[in-house]
């Protein structure tokens, strides 16, 4: 299996995709001066108990309040709220340590909030869903920190070992690592990736997270209520800490500064790694280098084709995503209508795992497959469409095909769904349906030209257009770029780009400048 992750540096954020095998599986947007992703602690103050919903929304300086559920609160939230008054209100010389703090009795798990919480009350809270839609964030003030290899939960002694892990003698051997080196009233959920890990990469993971612990103690007797305590790291750091194995060839970032941060980061935690990190020099956009911008305009539309002929229709609404199979022209003479069935119903489960991801589609997801009779093909498709998501690291639940034959997905939704628009406006026509004459785009090329290389007196011009206008220009054997060489004594390079409508254009000088027309 062959990973790669393709990074590129723009003016709004940092953009990765994850490619597999060529194929694009996942993409991810970090925007500038996103004060409210999954993991951030914040200082929040209780605005309002709602004794119905069991739950408070929360001041945390996001323009909509945050919603805090009694279930989200954590079993010792009542330690958190007293080790909150301690470090705020103790003196200056004094430093409060948690592994000689006294922890409270785990509150009642069908209690009520009201009894907890009241209004204008101080408390740390962690961002558990980002602002989704017309909603706020979804909190949880059951606070843990996530390394590499552990996952540290203040508060707490127990300790935990991911499902993922099988091995009985594995599980065993970590816990007995942990339970050595692990600080008391610290709990430690061990991750997959610790799998064959020694004592000392274990170690150090878990002494940073304890570092991290006692800074966000430090910043906690400062912070204003309403403001962060303290920030994830950035979604290129986090998405390398959670999925960076020996399977990753490479990693493609086009920004000097972003290379030299991943190089530092990966020298951490996983130092003969550090050279599949390459930095991306070529001229043309590095998604487009990469294949990458072709596939995100083929896999984001509302019609999803599949090799063979089948296509998927997804439809998006507020309640839940609607996914259809269709055949399209896909047939065979050589089987049954039931096993061509069987093979298209296959390949879609193939890439509904694969949309799911891609778009990071959240809450109810309902999959309309072409009707099968038997009940043996049905479990077939079942049980492949589970082994597909086992890569998903979003939890996620899927039922087995109803009477109706439609297959129900819950997954969750921590961030707002990828959405990128396939649908644009043309350039040329303004969405009229009506535009100029062909010939006139020609003319107006060269009245462009004419004025650049004459008057301008610009060299080493290039010409960027649709590919089907670079293949005329270049076509015969004194073609029109031929002659633009014998009338300006110039040459001009041209150059196609798929993402270039079909009479747009642009002229570039020889530092690849854009010349504003």
């Amino acid at each position: 299996m062959n990973k790669e992750l393709v990074i590129n540096a723009t003016p709004t954020g940092v953009v990765l995709a994850l490619m597999q095998d060529k194929q694009l599986i996942e993409l991810h947007h970090e925007k500038v001066n996103n004060n409210f992703s999954v993991g951030d602690i914040y200082l929040g103050r209780i605005k309002k108990i709602m004794p119905g919903l069991n739950a408070a929304f929360v001041d945390v300086g996001y323009e909509k309040d945050a919603f805090l559920h009694y279930l989200d609160l954590g079993s010792q939230v009542q330690t958190l709220l007293k080790y909150t008054k301690r470090v705020r209100t103790a003196p200056k010389n004094e430093v409060i340590k948690l592994d000689s703090f006294r922890l409270e009795q785990d509150i009642n798990k069908s209690g009520k909030i009201s009894e907890v919480l009241g209004k204008n009350l101080i408390i740390p809270v962690q961002i558990a869903k980002e602002p989704i839609s017309s909603k706020g964030p979804r909190l949880s003030s059951e606070i843990s920190m996530a390394g590499r290899y552990v996952v540290l939960v203040p508060f707490s002694d127990a300790i935990s070992v991911s499902k993922k892990i099988k091995t009985a003698g594995e599980r065993n051997r970590l816990k007995k690592i942990i339970e050595s080196v692990k600080p008391k009233n610290f709990g430690v959920i061990i991750r997959t990736v610790s799998e064959g890990k020694g004592v000392g990469e274990l170690h150090n993971d878990l002494n940073e997270l304890v570092a991290r612990w006692e800074n966000f103690s430090n910043k906690l007797i400062t912070t204003e209520p309403g403001k962060r305590i303290l920030g994830e790291m950035d979604k290129t750091s986090t998405v390398l800490r959670d999925m960076l194995n020996a399977s990753f060839n490479n990693i493609h970032v086009d920004s000097p500064e972003i290379y030299e941060d991943i190089k530092t980061y990966i020298h951490q935690i996983a130092p003969e790694q550090e050279k599949i990190v390459k930095l991306y020099k070529g001229k043309e956009q590095i998604f487009e280098h990469f294949g990458v911008e072709r596939q995100i305009k083929g896999l984001f539309g509302k019609t999803v084709n599949i090799h063979g002929g089948a296509y998927l229709i997804i439809e998006h609404t507020e309640a839940l995503h609607v996914i259809d199979v269709n055949s399209g022209n896909r047939t065979s003479t050589e089987v049954t209508q039931e096993e061509n069935a069987l093979q298209v119903n296959m390949e879609a489960a193939k890439e509904i795992a694969r949309q799911l991801r891609l778009r990071d589609m959240g809450g109810i997801i309902v999959v309309d497959f072409i009707d099968m009779h038997k009940a043996a093909n049905k479990k077939i498709l079942f049980d492949h469409l589970r082994e597909l998501m086992l890569e998903d690291r979003a939890k996620h639940t899927i039922l087995p095909p109803s009477r109706f034959g439609l297959v129900q997905i819950t997954r969750q939704r921590v961030r707002p769904e990828m959405s990128i628009v396939t649908v644009e406006k043309c350039p040329s026509c303004g969405g009229t349906g009506e535009i100029r004459a062909s010939i006139i785009l020609l003319d107006d090329i060269e009245n462009n030209l004419n004025y650049v290389l004459n008057e301008q007196n610009e060299n080493g011009i290039t010409l960027t257009v649709h590919p089907f206008i670079e293949a005329y220009l270049k076509k015969g054997f004194i073609s029109r770029q031929i002659k633009w060489y014998f009338k300006y004594k110039k040459w001009i390079k041209l150059k196609a780009d798929n993402n270039y409508q079909y009479l747009q254009y642009k002229l570039f000088n020889s530092k690849l400048e854009e010349i504003v027309l």
